[in-house]
């Protein structure tokens, strides 16, 4: 019998204005703060923790990014000081200005130690040239010889370019832990796949649920492999995070994601995003019948065309289908004269 789940909602239709919040329950604020990208911007939330405000990520670093949070503590976040930051993953867009907060303003981290770890080697790690194994590992997946060679002429990324520089010190959380923000106390569920450790709060008094960037709605969140781990298995942990959580969603629970509007439905949204990568591999197996490389199998994983800041996406993505496959037992990986690996169904 094939289990029914009911309808995905969105109880606001629109977003906050910049520099502006909106109530999304009792003692929470919605903030969205802007990215330079296609996914355009990224979603922070204000808890009312009593005598201060606990807040939950807090967007990229920059001039702008500084200028935004310095309106939002002199408007809606004015009535009492931050004292509290609590980034649910790594990665910049979220954590981007942990430091400052910490820096500049003396509030307490709650972090995983996973992303805590992540987050400061990231931000200590900067080169003014592609390290050899990063440079090896674009040309293994097949990367198209002029992106490759633009890439490799181009100036690396550096986590530390959009991430301000993290003090010392922060409070760990982990599975199971309760965290009492103001009136209200919060179950932490960690999921893995899009991020190592990342922290999802569900409130044990009311359906709300703190998502970031593990459940979101209309877009999957990327799940990759990258250089610093190439025979990693993401899409195993994000599926097992995704059905482990599934066990606790209910339909009236009101999440509110990293991305994209707060919703209800989450029972019906972890069943898409389970299926959408089970889908996506039965392709894969039969497309991988004549050998392939991972950028070969963009059409057949993502049904359009991919180009521009999506295409580094689309790789990582793509080899985490394939490595999770492989480690299945479906496909064989081989390496040609250029040390492109190929990839095959058995």
């Amino acid at each position: 019998m094939v289990k029914k789940f009911g309808n995905i909602d969105f109880p606001f239709e629109s977003p906050p204005a910049e520099g502006e919040a909106i109530d999304v329950a009792p003692g929470i604020l919605w903030i969205r703060l802007p990215l330079p990208m296609a996914l355009n911007h990224v979603n922070v939330y204000a808890l009312d923790d009593g005598d201060g405000w606990v807040i939950i990520d807090t967007g990229y670093h920059s001039k702008r990014g500084v200028a935004l949070w310095e309106t939002l503590l002199k408007g809606p976040l004015a009535a009492k000081p931050v004292k509290k930051v609590l980034m649910t993953h790594h990665h910049p867009d979220h954590i981007g200005n942990v430091g400052w907060f910490q820096k500049e303003h003396g509030v307490e981290l709650i972090s995983t130690r996973t992303a805590w770890l992540y987050s400061r080697m990231m931000v200590l790690d900067t080169h003014d040239k592609w390290a050899p194994e990063l440079a090896a590992f674009y040309k293994s997946t097949g990367m198209e010889k002029t992106i490759y060679e633009e890439r490799l002429n181009g100036k690396p990324f550096n986590y530390a370019d959009i991430v301000h520089p993290m003090p010392l010190g922060f409070t760990r959380i982990c599975q199971d832990d309760v965290l009492t923000i103001g009136s209200r106390t919060w179950t932490v569920h960690i999921g893995n796949g899009h991020a190592p450790a990342h922290a999802t709060l569900w409130c044990n008094e009311e359906p709300l649920v703190l998502a970031g960037d593990q459940i979101l709605p209309g877009i999957s969140s990327n799940v990759g492999v990258y250089a610093t781990e190439p025979d990693a298995d993401p899409l195993s942990e994000w599926l097992e995070s995704c059905e482990r959580l599934a066990g606790i969603a209910t339909e009236d629970h009101l999440a509110f994601p990293g991305h994209k509007l707060p919703f209800t439905g989450l029972p019906a949204r972890l069943h898409q995003l389970i299926e959408n990568h089970h889908s996506g591999l039965k392709r894969l197996l039969v497309f991988l019948e004549t050998p392939r490389t991972a950028v070969d199998c963009f059409p057949v994983l993502f049904k359009r065309k991919i180009e521009g800041g999506n295409y580094g996406l689309a790789m990582v993505e793509a080899m985490a289908h394939l490595n999770h496959l492989l480690f299945a037992g479906k496909v064989i990986r081989t390496t040609d004269s250029d040390g492109v690996w190929i990839w095959k169904s058995k």
